[in-house]
């Protein structure tokens, strides 16, 4: 569908991006002169309330080069990137935000890998110019997702990445509604290997991940690819189990030998609050494994798209 199938292709979801839009096409232009394999461009609108959609539209138009996707609505960051994996047609496929925190140039870095047999070449954070709290909490994150995965996730690496064509198709082909791309495209396996970098700070604007979202994507990387909190509750509550029968051969022991039982009401009110604490949060646990089962059940699109602005011109979904 367009002008010359295209080897490398760029997956860039955007939301909300016209304050960096001018700085991010000219970014890729300057890099595409350097490319000599043919290239597209893929932008996915996840739903914008500015005018992020008319500034892809009218690139579009103009560049074939450009094969812009628009989503009915805010699906989300790794919805909006899925979208962009199932249309790509490049042998090779450069994920990267479009808010110029990855920098685009790093692609000759992770196409020489590719070249050199590697499918999966992913890049990891060296070093992130945002807040301290921030900071701290992804490290903290990915080192205890990292201990508890049943798979191997690296460390401080993103979504921002390189894959071959047939990772791509396996990926799609993934059903998740509660989709992780850095913990799937881990799961494929094949030969994968990382590079170093320090990420920028955003070029224009906020950061489109609100706390909650954030929260949303960890727990979606824990649940996802992990047993651990369903296996630690179930350890703590024989643990529970073995202390009140402790306590209460301690209580029996008493009672028989020395004709007195251990009183306090304070001590019982705080044994009574705690086990009813935990019996509460493992049901929240299970509630988690239960919700994506609900939600995988419901078998719904991963998402819905208006239209597609192919080759300059416009394409209904199919």
């Amino acid at each position: 569908m367009v002008a010359e199938h295209p080897k490398i292709s760029f997956v860039i979801p955007l939301y909300n991006e016209s304050e960096i839009f001018t700085e991010l096409i000219s970014r890729l232009r300057k890099l595409i002169d350097r490319i000599t394999d043919p290239c597209e461009i893929i932008f996915i609108d996840d739903g914008s309330k500015d005018n992020t959609a008319l500034l892809m539209q009218e690139l579009a138009y103009a560049d074939k080069k450009y094969h812009c996707i628009f989503l009915s609505r805010n699906f989300g960051h790794q919805f909006a990137v899925s979208a962009g994996l199932e249309f790509a047609m490049g042998e090779y496929i450069m994920v990267l935000d479009g808010d110029l925190q990855d920098p685009p140039e790093l692609f000759f870095e992770f196409y020489k890998k590719l070249s050199e047999g590697y499918d999966v070449v992913y890049g990891i954070r060296k070093k992130r110019k945002e807040g301290v709290l921030k900071r701290a909490t992804y490290y903290l994150f990915y080192r205890i997702l990292k201990s508890i995965s049943a798979y191997s996730i690296p460390l401080d690496s993103g979504d921002f990445a390189m894959i071959t064509k047939r990772v791509a198709k396996i990926i799609v082909k993934m059903p998740e509604q509660s989709r992780f791309l850095r913990g799937m495209r881990s799961w494929v396996g094949f030969k994968q290997i990382g590079i170093e970098y320090e990420r920028d700070a955003r070029g224009a604007g906020d950061s489109k991940y609100s706390f909650r979202q954030l929260l949303k994507l960890g727990s979606d990387g824990v649940f996802n690819f992990s047993t651990f909190p369903i296996k630690f509750f179930t350890i703590l509550g024989v643990c529970c189990m073995m202390s009140s029968v402790i306590y209460f051969l301690y209580t029996l022991y008493r009672k028989m030998f020395y004709n007195d039982v251990p009183v306090g009401f304070p001590a019982l009110l705080f044994v009574i609050i705690l086990f009813g604490g935990i019996q509460l949060l493992s049901i929240g646990v299970i509630g988690e494994y239960v919700q994506r089962i609900f939600s995988q059940v419901k078998n719904r699109p991963l998402y819905l798209i208006s239209k597609r602005v192919v080759n300059g011109k416009d394409v209904a979904d199919e």
